[in-house]
């Protein structure tokens, strides 16, 4: 059963206070300014993608949506804030009252993205979206750093399936997130129970060496092993000495055998030296399995080995190397007063090194080549052009304050395989490069023949009110 599929509860009571105390004391600021009912629009993106990688992946959504719905500022929380003196009691008795009750468009989870993608939109009063910040990007950047890390892996691996066995290597919490996010990825099973039982991830375990080292010989440890759960298990055989393990293991087990996992030394050349072994033991179909600090690299390194399976951990839940996507949540747009009809103003930071922003609520399509080949990411603000009507990438999530549809995990985790596929065959490479897609803008500009104009990422528009 999967629980966040029907809307239960996140594991936490509330997730009000997963925030920073500045979205408060904003707040109070705007509650008194009487600016804090200004229509706004905040919006996630990331100016680059990780040093290296082609392309981005969108993992979190449905941990989002939970996390809007549980946003609730209970008594409990309400009398720690009074008690530290965060905000004033003006601001307390609107926060018992908060429920967002604006709207949330996203690239559904799954998709790809790239630099500038404006990949959610958070509309409401300013009250309600400033709050939900921090909680909206802790999500989304780590999940969508794992799900990055999960589909190179999954790119590298072909048709093998991953293993995510990366619990032991995180925080509790995080490891139910991290094996969600790597489900998405296009991992195909989870070592950890709470993320089985959370969202329904198919799970899977056998043994660690400490089971081989309990018994007095290898030989009782792998009998009870086959005892209890039948010829089809996996026996690790790399706690002694490998070739005799193989030996043992086939001759308790038979050649019904399920699978071998080899945890340590040369994996290509163990591998094979177990292959030749088990073909010669009559275990043809005895599977290879290969642990042991795996990431992409070591993945794809052991293409041509006989490996029928990889188990990730470390690398997989610190997004191998790339713990973090550095999206950003920004105000792109607000109203010049707190009447609901007011129209909506562009807004940004002027800022040097790398910190430029562009102002105004955005889409986003991306165009295909003539062989249906994604070859542009086009983010635009404005009407959308007819020729990109059909390829919007934005999706309608959350409509006063209700969540519109949670999806099955497989959904995600298919529509990211689509995804990826659809992108230049470049993408899948490991090597270093640049993202696989350019980004491109369209904006509003008053006069000339069509009111609007191309413009690349490398060459932003000057920020700032107005600057569409």
């Amino acid at each position: 059963m999967n629980t966040a599929d029907l809307g239960l509860p996140v594991d936490v009571p509330s997730t009000a206070l997963f925030t920073d105390q500045y979205e408060l004391t904003m707040l109070r600021a705007a509650l008194k300014a009487g600016t804090a009912e200004r229509r706004s629009v905040f919006e996630v993106f990331t100016r680059r993608l990780p040093h290296g990688r082609r392309y981005g992946v969108v993992a979190g959504t449905g941990r989002v949506l939970d996390a809007v719905e549980n946003f609730r500022f209970d008594a409990d929380v309400l009398g720690f804030l009074r008690e530290r003196k965060i905000v004033d009691e003006e601001t307390l008795e609107w926060l018992a009252d908060y429920r967002f009750s604006g709207d949330i468009w996203g690239y559904p989870e799954g998709e790809v993205y790239f630099p500038g993608s404006p990949i959610m939109r958070v509309e409401g009063t300013f009250a309600e979206c400033v709050l939900l910040e921090t909680v909206i990007l802790s999500i989304l950047n780590h999940d969508s750093a794992i799900a990055a890390a999960a589909s190179r892996m999954a790119s590298a691996a072909g048709d093998r399936p991953l293993i995510e066995m990366g619990a032991r290597r995180t925080h509790e919490l995080a490891a139910v997130a991290a094996a969600r996010a790597a489900y998405v990825g296009g991992f195909a099973t989870t070592s950890d129970l709470a993320a089985g039982f959370r969202y329904g991830i198919p799970t899977v375990g056998t043994s660690a060496h400490a089971f081989t080292l309990l018994h007095d010989r290898e030989r009782d440890a792998f009998r009870a092993q086959v005892d209890t759960l039948g010829r089809g298990t996996t026996l690790l055989v790399d706690t002694y000495d490998v070739a005799e393990a193989v030996r043992t293991a086939v001759e308790v087990a038979g050649p019904e055998l399920g699978a071998v996992r080899i945890d340590s030394g040369d994996l290509l050349l163990v591998a094979h030296r177990v292959r030749q072994q088990l073909d010669e033991l009559g275990a043809t179909n005895t599977k290879i399995v290969v642990t042991s600090d795996l990431d992409e690299y070591a993945i794809a390194s052991l293409a041509a080995a006989p490996v029928d399976a990889y188990g990730v951990g470390t690398q997989l839940v610190t997004g191998s190397g790339h713990p973090t996507c550095s999206m950003v949540y920004k105000l792109v747009a607000r109203a010049e007063s707190g009447d609901p009809g007011a129209p909506l103003v562009p807004v940004a930071k002027k800022s040097s090194g790398g910190k430029t922003s562009l102002g105004g609520r955005k889409w986003a399509a991306r165009r295909l080549d003539e062989d249906g080949i994604a070859e542009a990411e086009i983010v635009g603000t404005g009407p959308v052009p007819p020729a990109l009507a059909d390829r919007q990438l934005l999706v309608e999530l959350v409509k006063g304050g209700d969540v519109l549809t949670r999806e099955p995990l497989d959904v995600p985790r298919d529509r990211h395989i689509a995804a990826r596929a659809n992108l230049p065959l470049s993408a899948t490479q490991l090597s270093r490069g640049e993202p696989v897609l350019a980004t491109e803008y369209v904006t509003e500009r008053p006069g000339g023949e069509n009111g609007s104009a191309v413009q690349s990422l490398e060459r932003p528009l000057p920020p700032g009110p107005g600057s569409l």
